[in-house]
């Protein structure tokens, strides 16, 4: 069994994009029935956590900015770990995921372990 990284990405610049605070509290019900729903197959490794809207970028020779940056479209909101046979299958999983009902994203990458 693989273990695949499920990165959250959605778009936070246009007003469309804020759900009101019912919409909100709806949509948290559904992250958690569908993680519930993976977790009961066996093949949920770690929630995981939403990020916050602030960081910092580390690029070559030191040099360090700020980021990510508001003007970027698509941001980076959270993440999951599952486990999968194949690519496929994770994407399958990753097809219930409720950030698609709000123009969301998500990316799967395996994770590959670390040649010990």
């Amino acid at each position: 069994m693989n273990e695949f990284l499920l990165l959250f990405r959605r778009d936070f610049t246009s007003a469309d994009a804020q759900p009101s605070a019912q919409e909100l509290q709806d949509l948290m019900k559904k992250w958690q029935h569908w993680l519930g729903g993976i977790a009961a197959q066996n093949k949920l490794v770690e929630n995981g956590n939403r990020l916050a809207s602030e960081g910092k970028v580390v690029h070559a020779g030191d040099r360090v900015t700020d980021g990510p940056y508001a003007e970027i479209k698509e941001v980076l909101g959270g993440y999951s770990i599952i486990r999968a046979e194949t690519l496929d299958e994770a994407t399958e999983l990753a097809k219930g995921c409720p950030v698609t009902l709000i123009d969301g994203t998500v990316e799967v990458r395996q994770l590959v372990p670390p040649n010990l």
